[in-house]
Order: structure tokens, then sequence, then C-alpha cells
């Protein structure tokens, strides 16, 4: 025991040491970049089909005979010879009618073309939290998207969220609207949940896929407010609260509220429920929304039938059924962590790593013990 004491003790130290370094390194750098503008973040661009071939070749080349697996390489080969020539031909016949100027229908024939032979997907990932915050992100990733697309590309949007602020969510449908209006086809995929303002998200797209046990709906609004007036109350404390305009404020947590406020506030409640069905009906024209729009959720099966999605498929088997079509590209917008912050997380990195090398040599003494 004395040992794992003094080893105990001698680590504490060093741990010390070193996240005293830190901060000092921390320190001096964030003083040498105070007065620099720190640089914004950047597009990273995955290519997934050259994963997914990846993949696939590998299977193939251990489940196959060699002489298989070199005939499929032939086939391969000769099939991307003759894609290129198709892609070169197409990308000649555009700049041929561009140059000319020839008719509109003969240059719209020759641009379809072209589309057939270049669409691309691009793939982005939506993880929704109470405030919709993963919208800057997407609002830079889709700016990245349209000023590189073309004409017959798709954007697919894997959503993820229970919804929450409505400002905020009525914000990021309207980024996916900003597809749309580019010209492209927009895809938003559920593989678990798509509610309240991720529904509000979804339902922009041109089709909407789920995951058989995928949530979906939840078209509803909801406030809760707690009331603290008979707790200050009781504790003799006054709370005043003072406006300019009738409704500035209607219930408060801390004033005693009246019924004219409840009332004022329900019909609040009512308007942006009402715009939320509006909205809904303007992108999703066939859905029966009063039907769908009481607040309540339904499982990717039941959103089928009911109109809310438009198939049931997982994002995974959508993008395996497109990767032999079309190139795939995965793009996401990463924001480079200051200095001082990437120091903290190895701090405490390093000091999780101390606490554990300690539970384990404490368990190992007694373990090991006669």
């Amino acid at each position: 025991m004395d040992f794992l004491a003094e080893y105990g003790m001698f680590l504490a130290q060093a741990i010390t040491i070193v996240i005293a370094i830190m901060l000092v390194i921390g320190a001096i750098a964030n003083a040498g970049q105070k007065n620099k503008k720190q640089p914004a973040g950047h597009i990273e661009i995955i290519n997934l089909s050259e994963e997914y071939s990846e993949v696939k070749d590998g299977m193939l080349k251990e489940i196959l005979s060699d002489e298989e697996y070199k005939l499929l390489l032939k086939e391969k080969k000769k099939k991307d010879k003759a894609e290129q020539k198709e892609r070169k031909k197409a990308a000649k016949l555009a700049a041929k009618a561009n140059a000319k100027n020839t008719a509109e229908n003969e240059t719209e024939e020759d641009d379809s073309d072209s589309d057939e032979q270049s669409k691309r997907l691009f793939v982005l990932d939506f993880d929704g939290d109470v405030e919709a915050s993963a919208v800057e992100n997407l609002r830079e990733e889709i700016t990245a998207i349209i000023s590189a697309a073309e004409k017959g590309d798709e954007v697919l949007v894997k959503v993820e969220s229970p919804g929450g602020m409505v400002h905020a969510y009525g914000f990021a449908a309207s980024q996916l609207s900003r597809i749309k209006d580019a010209g492209l086809i927009l895809t938003v995929a559920v593989d678990q949940v798509a509610a309240s303002g991720g529904y509000m998200m979804a339902c922009v797209a041109n089709k909407i896929i789920a995951a058989p046990f995928a949530i979906v709906g939840s078209i509803g609004v909801v406030a809760e407010i707690p009331n603290f007036h008979r707790l200050l109350k009781h504790n003799k404390v006054d709370y005043e609260q003072h406006t300019a305009g009738e409704y500035k404020r209607t219930l408060t947590m801390f004033a005693e509220n009246t019924d004219e406020a409840r009332t004022k506030f329900k019909q609040e409640l009512q308007e942006t429920h009402g715009l939320f069905k509006q909205f809904i009906n303007e992108n999703r024209p066939a859905l029966e929304v009063d039907k769908v729009a009481t607040g309540e959720h339904w499982y990717g099966s039941q959103a089928l039938t009911l109109g809310l999605i438009d198939e049931i498929k997982t994002s995974d088997d959508y993008l395996l059924s497109q990767a032999e079509e079309r190139e795939i590209f995965g793009i996401s917008y990463e924001v480079k962590k200051p200095l001082a912050e990437r120091l903290s997380f190895s701090v405490q990195s390093a000091i999780e790593k101390g606490v554990a090398v300690i539970w384990k040599k404490n368990i190992e003494s007694r373990l090991f013990r006669g």
C-alpha cells in the first residue's frame, strides 16, 4: 500500500506539471493570436463512391476465386472505359451546343443528356437539438453545394431531430428550400426521428424516405411555463414587471397569471400551429394535413400509409442503390477548435487517464493481496 500511495503522489505531481505546461503554452498561443483574425471553418468532401467501391472490391476479392476476380476486374475496366467515353461525348455535345447557340429545344436536349451522365449525389447530416444549432453548419454546406452543383444533381439530407424552437427550425427548413430553389433534387432520409421541427424540415423535400420504425410527425406546438408566484408570495417576495404594449407579456413565471393572459397565450399557440400546417400543406399538397396535425407521432410504416413519407428505406440502402449510377460525395463544414479548447480537452484526457491508472492499481493491489 505504501508503494501505491507513493505511485499515486508521483502520478498526481506529473499530471500537475503537464497541466501547468499546457496552460502556459495556451496562454502564450492565445496572446499571440489575440489580435489575429481566427480562420473560418472549411468544407470537407469525402468521395463515398470510392469508399463503397473499395469495400465491395475487398469483399469480392475474398469470396471469389482468383480466376473469377480477374475476370470481374477485366469486365469492370471495360465498363469504366465505356462510361468515360460516353461522358466525353456528352461534354463535347454540350460544348458544341453552347458555342453555336443552337435552338432552345436542341440545347435543352443536349443539356439533358449531359445531366444524365453527370448526375451527382451530395450527402449531408443534420443532427438537431432544441435550438437547431446545427443549422449554422448546414447553411455553409448548402451554399458550397449550390455553388458547384449542376441541374440534375441530388442532395440527400439525413435528418435526425425531435424538434425544438419554432423560429430555429423554420430557418433550417428555409435552408433546405434553397436546394430546391437552385433546381436541385432534395431527398430527406429519416433513420430514427424527424418529429415536430424535424418534420418541418423533412416536408420540404421532393421525396421523404424513412426506416420502418423511424418516428415521424408530431405536427403540433407545445409550451410549458412554471409559475413561482405562490412560492414568492409565501416568502414575502415582491415581483414587479412593467411593459409597454398590451400583449408584450402574456404568461409569466413570477407574477400572478390571469385568465386573459392564458387565453392570449393559447391563441398565439393556435396561430403558430396554423402556420405550421400551412407550411406543410404548401410543400406536401397531397397530404391531408388536418388528419395528421394532431400532435401525434407515427412509425415509418404508419407514416407511409398516412402520406407523411414516400418510401420505406434507410439512408444506407438508398445510398447503396445509387452507388452504381452516380458519384456520391459526403459534405460537411468543419470548424477548427481554438488551441485553448484543444489543450483543455488534452488536460481532461490526461486527468481521466491518470485517475484510471490509480483506480486500476488500487484494484490490482486488492486482488493480489494475500
